[in-house]
């Protein structure tokens, strides 16, 4: 029988993770598969409980949560035989909609059956590992101020961002890549392995997380009037075509910065010293994906479509 362990956060998103257990129970059959399931009771738990079953030779180790619980699992299980499937319950789950794995548990534990296995690449940032995005700017000091925040979801996300707004201000950076330094001051510099943060906003919508590179996109500082035309481009796919973002592929980089600070890392703030080394790692991660992966088409019906998933959740 093949080995298969469940790792749940119960505190990941804005839903209730009671059910999860008698779910997997069920959708996993017990005659093809020895299985536990564990609740995580601490940041850190996840990491420790998927070693420990990558130790005991798990086959599969499922996360059930957000992209902060995935993070955990997923560093455990790099370079190993065991196999990563992902539950999508967090805020933002931007690693599984890059896989478009689905956001209904049901579905995506179906998927898991389904066993269809892709090797993905993962990164550094001064040795923590990332597999979305990282960066420094606007969007980490969003991350520490949503952790700090009592409650999750987009509405909560949406307050960070507006509070972070009204006060932020760019700083600027020495970045240096193989062949070129460039110095600039930028609103936000995030290094994408996966296309998006999550809850389909799209930052780096042509990374490609099985091609060794890694795509840094640097967003210079702009005027209030520029927001909602950002925002759209954003959530459509196209904000390639934005005249204030550079987009640059490099293997590995290094990222100075005038002081030591946040830095996000799929999402989680963490604090790094001034000057931050990346690099991509590549084939690193066995994980689950859907057997016929098909890319939806973005467009302003699209973005629409994103607001109102958003609306949905946040009153939930």
């Amino acid at each position: 029988m093949e080995k298969i362990t469940a790792i749940i956060n119960p505190v990941s998103g804005t839903t209730s993770k009671k059910h999860i257990p008698i779910l997997l129970d069920h959708y996993i059959p017990s005659d093809s598969f020895e299985k536990q399931f564990f609740f995580t009771e601490y940041q850190g738990h996840a990491f420790e409980l998927a070693s420990q079953a990558v130790k005991e030779k798990a086959d599969y180790v499922i996360a059930v949560g957000g992209d902060g619980t995935v993070n955990e699992v997923a560093r455990a299980l790099i370079d190993s035989n065991t196999i990563l499937g992902i539950v999508p319950m967090g805020s933002g789950n931007g690693l599984a909609r890059d896989l478009a794995i689905p956001m209904d548990s049901r579905k995506a534990l179906e998927v898991i059956l389904e066993r269809n296995i892709k090797t993905i690449d993962y990164c550094k940032a001064n040795n923590r590992i990332f597999f979305c995005t990282c960066g420094v700017g606007f969007d980490a000091s969003v991350s520490e101020r949503f952790a700090k925040r009592k409650h999750r979801g987009p509405l909560s996300y949406m307050r960070s961002v507006l509070t972070e707004y009204l006060r932020f201000k760019p700083d600027t950076y020495e970045i240096v890549f193989e062949n070129e330094v460039l110095s600039k001051k930028a609103f936000l510099v995030t290094c994408a392995n996966a296309s998006q943060y999550g809850n389909n906003a799209y930052i780096a919508p042509q990374a490609d997380m099985n091609d060794g590179m890694m795509d840094v996109a640097i967003l210079s500082p702009f005027s209030p009037l520029d927001v909602g035309h950002l925002v759209i481009q954003m959530f459509t796919k196209q904000i390639t075509k934005n005249r204030k973002l550079q987009y640059y592929r490099s293997k590995k980089l290094s990222l100075r910065r005038a002081k030591p600070g946040i830095v996000h890392i799929d999402g989680e703030p963490v604090y790094m010293d001034k000057t931050i080394s990346l690099e991509v790692f590549h084939d690193g991660l066995n994980v689950i994906v859907p057997p016929d992966r098909t890319l939806p088409v973005y467009s302003v019906a699209s973005f629409f479509n994103n607001l109102s998933y958003w609306w949905k959740k946040t009153i939930e």
